[in-house]
């Protein structure tokens, strides 16, 4: 999966004491929660699985268990997370069917240190934009003087 995201010019909320506030806010800056739509199954995705719980590694029957809602949705909403790079797959020995099963949890089990993961790959892509806009300055250049 591409990694994928919105950035929006902001302004940083260090003055908010809400975190559900700052929360919600971040994750429709970063074009996780759509306006418009019902954020409550994506919101509880991030915060009350992976947020308040950054360690443990979620089933996804879990997660649709807990919030009474589809697969395809769970699914939906963790890709566009893992698209993010904000979670990570693990596999999980579960002991009820003696078998390894994907699960997914908070990259390195820690909001901060996932987000810096997630700035190297913004980092790298705003670099090579610069590239591209580079070289097609050159290539227009070129095009004049034929």
């Amino acid at each position: 999966m591409a990694f994928s995201m919105q950035i929006v010019s902001n302004t940083s909320m260090v003055g908010e004491q809400d975190s559900d506030v700052v929360t919600k806010q971040f994750l429709e800056q970063i074009g996780y929660l759509s306006k418009g739509s019902d954020p409550s199954i994506p919101y509880k995705i991030f915060h009350d699985f992976f947020l308040l719980h950054p360690t443990k590694p979620w089933y996804v029957e879990e997660i649709v268990n807990n919030l009474k809602t589809s697969k395809p949705t769970v699914y939906r909403h963790l890709n566009k997370l893992k698209g993010f790079d904000i979670l990570e797959e693990v596999q999980v020995f579960d002991e009820s069917t003696q078998q390894h099963k994907k699960a997914y949890r908070l990259r390195y089990g820690n909001l901060q240190k996932a987000w810096n993961f997630v700035e190297a790959h913004i980092k790298v892509a705003v670099e090579n934009y610069g590239k591209t806009v580079e070289h097609l300055q050159h290539l227009i250049e070129q095009q004049k003087k034929e």
